[in-house]
């Protein structure tokens, strides 16, 4: 629950920091090597993005949560982020930023 809380942070992060057209993936690259309980694909995932110190230290601990979490709390999350992602308010508000793209 908390990756997916933090997920959601970045998310609006991402939206706020950079042009929406270019925020799609980073969040779902960094939430995947959280959630994926591998500490170099975690690493890989961050240097990619150039994280801070702090920043992969908070990653860290995101990514102990999970490994504790275990099978069900990876396939609850997962179903968290599926009902998300496809929730009809989140597919208007991207097929919106996609038009808005495509005429500029």
């Amino acid at each position: 629950m908390k990756g997916m809380l933090f997920l959601l942070a970045l998310l609006v992060t991402g939206e706020l920091g950079f042009q929406t057209t270019e925020a799609y993936l980073p969040p779902f690259e960094v939430h995947a090597g959280v959630s994926s309980g591998n500490k170099a694909i975690l690493n890989a995932v961050l240097t990619k993005y150039g994280s801070t110190d702090r920043e992969r230290k908070a990653f860290g601990k995101l990514l102990e949560c999970f490994t504790d979490a275990g099978v069900e709390g990876k396939i609850l999350d997962a179903k968290l982020l599926e009902a998300i992602i496809f929730s009809p308010e989140c597919r208007e508000y991207y097929k919106q930023i996609e038009v808005i793209a495509f005429q500029t």
